[in-house]
Formats: C-alpha cells, structure tokens, sequence
C-alpha cells in the first residue's frame, strides 16, 4: 500500500480488530483486486487471529461464483464489476467462513479499463448480522494507489458497520489520502 491510505488503511484495521474482539465477533474477507491486501492489513494488528476467519482471493468470475456463491447469471450480467457482485461476495465469504462479518472488494485497479470501466472503478462491501452495505468508489492514481484506497475504504465501511449495530459512533475516516475520490459523494452507502 501507499502514503496516507496506507496508515488509514492500518488504523481502520487495528480499530476493527479491537472492536470485534471486544464484541466476540469475527471477519472474513473476498477479495479480488485487492488480492489479500485486505486480509493482511487486518493481521498486521497483533490478536487478529481473535477475529480472521480467512479470506478467498477469488480474481476470476468463476471462482466468484464457485467459492463464494456469487450467482453465475449475475456476473454473466453485470461482469465481475459491480455493486451486486461485491455485495454477493461479502455474504458468500461471511457465510462460507462461518464469521459475523464478511468483507468483500472488487473493481479496476488499472492502469486501464476492465469490462468497459474506467481504472479505480470500485465497489466495497460489508455484510452482517442486520444486513449488507455496499460502496461504489471512483478512485484516483497509479495501480498501487487504487489498490490502497480500496483496502482503507472497506475497513472504514467496515468499522462503519459493526459500531452502528452497537450504537457507536464511527470515527471520522477520509480513505481517499493521496489518491481521492473523483466525484463527490462517490462513497454514498448503497442500500
């Protein structure tokens, strides 16, 4: 990872380790542009293994579909690329991996376009007990960059998630640092 994100990236995922272990709860992550980015920020923080479950890289279509369930004629749909396929995701690894939350990304992190997308097309997810929230991102930069935005992205929607079903208040994250957000309110939680 890199610049700012990277320390978000590492702060969300310390926070998230903390807040799941005081809650008895745990996490599993999809991932595929990302690659295990995620998952590995989170087990950078020591007592991770508290709460990571594991996590599937699952890069190809078909693997989506048959390691983490995501339904064959949604991607033959939408492709690999979209807000539904990343919420599939992140149910699919929650409920595989038998964890409480699971956290999902998928997108274009460049340099060029993938499926008819611009580079740093990306959506997040985050399903768990009351749900399943999901973010699309217009992120900015080199491939590196876009891949580090992504990670602080879905731990900060994660963090998000797990202190409102307690009634906590999230802390203010800006995941962009230094590769940013193209459109304003391009990180609006979808429902």
């Amino acid at each position: 990872m890199s610049g700012a994100s990277d320390s978000v990236a590492v702060a969300s995922g310390a926070a998230l380790v903390a807040e799941l272990t005081e809650a008895g709860e745990t996490l599993a992550c999809a991932e595929s542009l990302t690659a295990g980015l995620v998952a590995a920020t989170v087990a950078d923080t020591p007592g991770a293994s508290n709460v990571l479950r594991g996590g599937v890289v699952a890069y190809a279509a078909d693997l989506k579909s048959a390691l983490l369930g995501v339904p064959a004629d949604l991607l033959g749909r939408v492709g690999t690329v979209d807000g539904g396929v990343a919420a599939a995701m992140a149910e699919g690894v929650r409920e595989r991996l038998d964890a409480t939350w699971g956290l999902a990304t998928t997108g274009v992190a460049g340099p060029g376009p993938a499926e008819g997308k611009p580079a740093g097309t990306v959506h997040v997810a985050v399903a768990g007990p009351t749900g399943t929230a999901r973010r699309l991102l217009r992120l900015n930069g080199t491939r590196a960059q876009v891949r580090a935005g992504t990670v602080a992205a879905v731990l900060a929607l994660a963090l998000e998630e797990t202190r409102a079903t307690r009634g906590t208040a999230a802390p203010v994250t800006d995941p962009r640092g230094t590769v940013g957000l193209s459109a304003p309110g391009a990180s609006a939680t979808e429902q």
